[in-house]
Formats: C-alpha cells, structure tokens, sequence
C-alpha cells in the first residue's frame, strides 16, 4: 500500500516521477480506492476532500487482474446504493393490485399515463442531435396553406387511416393566366393567393399529397422552374415535387387534377424525373415572349417634358406625321383612338432588330434589374437569341412580339430591356447605348407594363441529354425510364391555351384602358435627368447617372398600376388615363432581400 499523497500533487508530477515499477511493469497493476466521503463539483471531478490511497496487486497474470474502473463509473456510495435498490425493484415483478388496469388498451393508457409523468420533468429540455446541437423539428416554421389554429384533417371516427402510398420523384408540366394570383410562388399566408397555392390544395383533394404532408409543402420538395411575379402568365411552367402518381381508382391523373382546378390553371403532363432533379437548378433556359402595341414608336409628343429634353441635347428634332394638324384641343383619349390606326414602318422594325441584336450574349445586366450594382457577379446573364416577329393586327390594334430565350432572368430584367429598347429606337438614340449600360454607370430604367409579359417555357436540355444515355437500354415501360421534358409535344394545347385565355384577355384589357397608352404618357411627361441618356450621341451624361443613396432632383415615380394584369370591371380608358393624379409606387429596393439566395429567388 503506499501512502497517502494529495491528489493535486500526484497530478502535477512530470512522467519520469512516477515510480518505475509502476511505469514499465505490466503484471503490477495499481488500483485507486476512493473514501466513501468523495465529493464531485457538478460538472468537474475536482475533490473536496483530497485524499486518496493507491494498492497495488501483487504478481500475476493479466487475465486474473479485474478491470481498472472508468471515470464514468465514479459515483458517490449513496447513488450507488440507490440505483442498486432501483435495479433490483425493476428485476422483481411487481404483484398486480386488485384495482389495477387490465391489460390491453386501458393498461397502455395507463402505462402512457406514467410514462408522461416520468416525462414532465423533461419537457423543457431541447433534443439533441449526433453532434449535440439544438434539435428543432420545425414545429414552429410553418410554411403550409392552413391557418394557425386549424385542425389537422383526420379521418372519421372509427374509420381506419388511408393506407401510405408511395411518393415518386415527378416534374408537372403547367401552364396557367396569372391574372388575379400573386405570383407563382406559394406563401405562409394562406390569404394570399397565388398559382402554386391552387396547385397545392388540388393535389391534397385528389390524394396526389397524402394528409400527412397537407400542412408543408416543403415535406414534398416543392419547386419551380421559373417564379413568374403577380399577374404573368406562363404557357409553360415546370413544377417539382414527390407525388403520389398512383392512386387506386383513378385511371387518368392529369384529368383529376384538372377537374379541382380552375379553368386559368391546367396541367399538361406528369412525368417521373431522377431524385435529383430540382426545376430551378436543373433548367437550362428559359423562353419569354413580351407583346407591345406598335404606337408605341411613335416620337414624343411636340411640347412634352421628353420632346423638351430631347432638344435640349441636341437632337435634330422634325415633326412626326402623326402629330402634324392635331387638334389643340384633343383629349389623351382622342389621341389614343388615332394610335390604334397607326402602322408601324420599315425603317422603325428594323431599327428595333439592330438595336435588339446588343442584348445577346454575356453582358453586365445590373442596369436592368433592381436591388444589385455593377460588382455583383450575378449580374451577368447570357441572352442566346432575341428576335421581334412582323407586326400583327388583332382588333383594331397593332402588336409586335419580342421573343426572348435566355439562361435566366433576373428580377424585372425583360420589362426593363424592352423599355431601353422601345425609348431609344422612338427617339433615335444610337443602338451603343445598350453596350454603355452595361458599364460601371448606374442608370434608372424605367419597366415596361406587366401585361405583356408571358413565359412561355423552361429548357431543360442537359437533363434530356443525361437520362437518354440511362434510357438507352431501357424500354418506355420500364421502372427505370425516364421521359424527356418537352413542351412541343403539347404545341396545340399550348397555344390554344394562349389563345383563349391569355392574348384575348391582354387585348382587351389594352382595349378597355390603354394600358400602354398611359405608360409612355407617363414617360413623355417626365422633365427630370434621369432619361438623359436618351440623346442623339448614344453615351450616358454625368447628369443621368444615379448614385445610390444620394439625393436626386425631380427623380422619375413609376405607377402601380403598370406593374397589375387585371382591372377592376366596369372601368374605361379615362380611369386609366388619369396616370398624373396617381399615387407613386414605393422604392421597390427598399424591400427586397439583402442577401443573394433571397434574391436568386426571385429570379425566373
């Protein structure tokens, strides 16, 4: 036995102090034995009472030696002594008392009972994960379509539950007329509506979403290819998510859901994509089309606010046809019905395609967007092709299509990009502008209305390329098969869908209240800086730049009502037309996301 020595000491002696038979013997084994008066710190092993005695077993196999004790059995005599009597109470069957619930289901409510007792001491303990950190099941982020206080949806009493079907990885093909819906994207508030929304709830009424997963749309993996803002329509649209795409009684799944959606929303196709697939990621491109009346390029009007600045730079400015022997007195009204008659001419449509051709390939899009600076990297797009079709006559109105096919857009981009490309060809500034604002420069663009913004469909090249390879050795019917996601396969529904419910409904909404008429009106009316780059030299002034922060005299106020697709019934062009007494919208900036993934959302 050797003497006692303070722990601390023992502790503080160098490797070298320890005695030798202790450090190089391996039949000599010591054994701590510690005083039934030991006492820990809660969270240390720091002794209170520092003594200890150390034995040491005499010669003799290892195998006979018993286990030296680990830290974690170091427990005070009276825990021990109560865990011992515990562990034995548990081993010895308890006698059932005369009152004591039978077995079955009143005994389990009755071992439930206890068992939430034993739990009550626990409840405010957060689970941990491996790693120890905070566990949180994500009972307080709801991101679902049902109120805050409403019940789970069960099934009757007495009736046993739905059987679990199995969920599948599946892309549906969309199309849908955004007026009178918040976007595409869904929302926490189940007040806002929106396309996604609709969606959602429909697929919950056929099965296609079990109960389970109706309060999250997130548990599915909700995606989009393309979010599309309040009122954009959309041809084409690919969703993600897991859908139940068996569903026993129903034959013809795409024909359910159509049946619980409304006639602005159809689903064309639902196809079995790989588990990686994701909408927004794995989309290659996209396809917008935006229609514009041709009037449009008719030169400001002699006297406004944009004429006076236009001579004010230098421009060599001659009476356009359409302003000559007008009438002093005619109301914005009677101007709008001699616009209709216009006729857009060669020259014009051909300046549109010059300048146009400026907006391909890779450039710095910071000047067409909100929210972002020349040194954000994201701002540079590629733009694969853009081309202006030859004018179409629908009514008694003039329309030009521009059809866009781009890697991805950011927010507002086409609207501002066909707004630089109708002022500068209208009052004959030289196509380099374009290539000036893809410099340092920071200019105000103003968009374009939303009615004429329409997505026609997401591209998804390089997933059809990666699953043909797979499908090689495979048959359509096998498990594995993967279809490509094609929207020309569906050309007719397609474009009878754009037909009936989205071109007739934008032309008569033009037709109703000048939408477009009010919007250059509002342009032409502008006296400030901030079109000064519209000029006869094609660069941008020092007096048009805008730096962000600093104050700018007389800066140009976008309306609200050019941002909306739908109009109240029973409203006519001179509601529309009193764009000067409206309120301005707010700055759009001071409400977005500061960070890049919230902006990268809303991209499409």
């Amino acid at each position: 036995m050797c003497s006692l020595l303070p722990l601390r000491t023992l502790c503080l002696l160098p490797s070298p102090a320890y005695p030798l038979f202790l450090r190089h013997s391996t039949s000599l084994r010591p054994r701590f034995v510690f005083s039934p008066d030991w006492h820990y710190h809660k969270t240390s092993l720091v002794p209170l009472h520092r003594s200890f005695s150390m034995e040491v077993d005499p010669p003799g196999s290892l195998a006979d030696a018993p286990a030296a004790p680990s830290t974690s059995n170091l427990k005070r005599p009276q825990t021990e002594e109560i865990n011992d009597a515990s562990t034995a109470a548990k081993r010895a069957k308890p006698e059932q008392p005369e009152n004591a619930p039978a077995e079955g289901v009143e005994g389990a409510e009755a071992a439930k009972e206890q068992t939430d007792k034993r739990g009550d001491g626990k409840k405010g303990q957060k689970q941990k994960g491996k790693k120890g950190k905070d566990k949180d099941n994500g009972r307080n982020r709801r991101r679902g379509t049902r109120a805050e206080n409403e019940e789970v949806r069960t099934p009757d009493n007495g009736e046993p539950k739905a059987p679990r079907l199995p969920k599948r990885a599946c892309a549906m093909l969309i199309g849908f007329c955004g007026d009178g819906y918040n976007g595409m994207q869904i929302q926490a508030d189940p007040k806002v509506r929106t396309i996604e929304g609709v969606l959602f709830d429909a697929l919950i009424k056929v099965g296609a979403v079990s109960q389970d997963n109706s309060d999250n749309p997130t548990k599915v993996k909700l995606g989009r290819a393309a979010r599309t803002d309040a009122g954009v329509h959309a041809a084409g649209n690919v969703v993600s998510l897991k859908l139940i795409n068996e569903i026993p009684g129903v034959p013809d799944l795409v024909a359910r859901i159509n049946e619980e959606l409304p006639p602005e929303i159809r689903v064309w196709s639902i196809i079995r994509v790989q588990n990686s697939f994701n909408a927004r990621t794995t989309c290659d491109s996209r396809k917008y089309t935006y229609f514009f009346p041709s009037y449009l390029m008719i030169p400001p009007k002699p006297g406004s606010g944009l004429h006076n600045m236009l001579k004010a730079q230098g421009a060599e400015l001659t009476t356009h046809p359409f302003w000559e022997n007008t009438d002093p007195a005619a109301t914005p009204q009677d101007d709008l019905k001699r616009k209709r008659a216009y006729r857009i001419t060669s020259e014009q449509l051909a300046a549109l395609r010059e300048t146009a051709q400026k907006f391909e390939g890779s450039h710095n899009f910071h000047n067409f967007t909100v929210g972002r600076d020349f040194r954000d990297r994201s701002c540079q797009r590629v733009l694969k092709s853009i081309e202006i079709s030859d004018p179409a006559v629908y009514g008694d109105t003039e329309w030009i299509a521009v059809l866009l096919h781009g890697q991805s857009f950011m927010l507002h981009q086409i609207r501002k990009m066909i707004s630089a490309l109708v002022l500068s060809c209208r009052t004959n500034t030289p196509p380099q502008i374009i290539e000036e604002m893809y410099g340092p420069r920071q200019v105000f663009v103003p968009k374009m209305p939303a009615l004429g913004l329409l997505l026609e469909y997401p591209i998804f090249e390089s997933y059809s390329r990666r699953i043909a390879a797979v499908n090689e050795k495979l048959q359509p019917g096998d498990p594995e098969y993967r279809a490509p996601i094609d929207f020309e396969v569906h050309r007719a529904q397609l474009d009878a869908f754009k037909q009936n419910l989205i071109y007739s409904k934008m032309r008569s909404i033009e037709d109703q209240f000048g939408i477009f008429d009010g919007w250059i009106r509002s342009i032409d009316a502008y006296a400030g800086h901030d079109l000064e780059y519209l000029n006869p030299k094609g660069i941008i002034p020092q007096t048009a730049v805008v730096k962000r922060g600093e104050f700018r005299n007389n800066p140009f106020r976008e309306k609200k009502r050019y941002d909306a697709t739908s109009f109240p019934v029973g409203g006519d062009a001179a509601a529309a037309g009193s764009v000067e007494e409206e309120e301005s919208s707010e700055d759009e900036e001071a409400h977005l996301p500061l960070d890049k993934e919230g902006l990268a959302d809303l991209e499409g």
